[in-house]
């Protein structure tokens, strides 16, 4: 990344140094995301401008060979930032793998201090339910005797073709 300072302005070179490994490795997982968020936000600002800086040197010189000369800084600038993008996104990822990890065994360690898999453990014990439900009911439209005619019709169709195997 340090090719590219010599094209990028002062508080472009500031954005850079914060993906300075020192630096990246001192920033949790939510200030990695608001990094994140703003060198992609740089990176696409970039690209955009070295896409139509490019798009209007081939209208005005007719020829991509030629035009591609001129955009040479916008390119380098777009360059440096999905560099930089790319160590963001890196570092990211080992942070977010590390907590979700860190999340996975606090979870075990819960489960095997609590000794039960339920949410909660204060049931009675008897086996019943106190709860009873909601009890559905099921309605006598011409659309609901459709659906249901297809639903019967379809698995008399799987069945059929299990059968003709």
């Amino acid at each position: 990344m340090d090719d590219y300072l010599w094209v990028l302005k002062s508080a472009e070179k500031d954005l850079m140094r914060e993906v300075e490994p020192e630096r990246l490795n001192a920033l949790d997982e939510e200030e990695l995301l608001a990094l994140h968020k703003r060198v992609r936000k740089a990176r696409n600002k970039h690209v955009k401008n070295a896409r139509r800086k490019a798009a209007a040197e081939i209208a005005a010189q007719g020829d991509r060979g030629l035009a591609r000369k001129k955009g040479a800084k916008s390119r380098v600038r777009a360059e440096a930032f999905e560099e930089a993008l790319a160590v963001v996104s890196a570092r990211l990822a080992e942070v977010a793998h590390a907590r979700a990890e860190a999340l996975k065994q606090e979870r075990l360690a819960r489960a095997a201090a609590n000794q039960n898999s339920g949410p909660d453990s204060s049931s009675s014990g008897d086996g019943k339910v106190s709860d009873s439900g909601r009890t559905r009911s099921h309605e006598e439209s011409p659309r609901s005797r459709k659906r249901d005619a297809s639903w019967q019709a379809e698995g008399a169709r799987k069945q059929a073709k299990r059968d003709s195997r």
